[in-house]
């Protein structure tokens, strides 16, 4: 039997929303400041989950400075234009409205800066959902998916337990949840592929946004 989680941590990029325009453009336009002109489309998407720095550090073997260069750059344009070149996952809003009218708390964790993150969710008006928000910081701190949720439950004053669970499409989302000791639903429709998602075993996993309000709705009427 499921269990039945009270306490629900969402990811953002992958999970809520498509964000994969606005990020490509973003990386493209921070790349060409260093004359690095990037139209290989799966590389670019491979920027969709992680941190920022690390991605470039990992793909373009920048140092620790150009690599900080290179995300002030990408903000640079993200700020203005990327940020809105986004989409909400089809029924992605109703889960949500279902979810907050059973009572379910619903807390934003992920890595995009606290800043951008609240901009998207009050841009696709998703912001009431949501009982606190909990991001990454610009000067580069909380960049750990660990960090993220620690801090939201912290903030909410929640104990991590049985009825916690995050939920999100890539490794570091089951890996954030495992080293705060609260269970984990891998989203299969966002950038995280399956073997990805099998690698880090998480608590469970979800194909569709359907299969996913199926978990989080256990126990309950349908």
């Amino acid at each position: 039997m499921m269990k039945n989680y009270d306490i629900l941590l969402f990811d953002l990029d992958g999970t809520l929303t498509d964000p994969k325009l606005g990020i490509i453009n973003s990386i493209q336009y921070s790349l060409k400041h260093f004359g690095i002109i990037e139209t290989d489309e799966n590389r670019l998407t491979e920027f969709i989950g992680p941190p920022l720095i690390e991605s470039f550090r990992k793909h373009y073997y920048f140092d620790e400075d150009k690599a900080r260069l290179a995300v002030a750059k990408y903000r640079e344009y993200f700020a203005e234009k990327g940020i809105f070149e986004n989409q909400v996952y089809l029924s992605i809003p109703e889960l949500l409205e279902e979810l907050s009218d059973s009572g379910k708390k619903l807390v934003l964790a992920t890595l995009k800066p606290m800043v951008f993150a609240r901009k998207v969710l009050d841009y696709f008006r998703l912001t009431r959902y949501f009982q606190f928000a909990a991001g990454s910081n610009l000067d580069g701190t909380r960049t750990e998916k660990s960090e993220v949720i620690s801090y939201a439950l912290k903030e909410c004053e929640f104990n991590p337990g049985s009825n916690v669970v995050m939920i999100g499409d890539r490794k570091y989302d089951i890996i954030g949840a495992r080293e705060t000791g609260i269970d984990s639903i891998g989203v299969l429709y966002g950038y995280g592929t399956r073997k990805e998602m099998k690698d880090e075993d998480p608590t469970h996993m979800a194909d569709t946004v359907a299969s996913l309000r199926t978990i989080l709705l256990a126990g309950q009427c349908n």
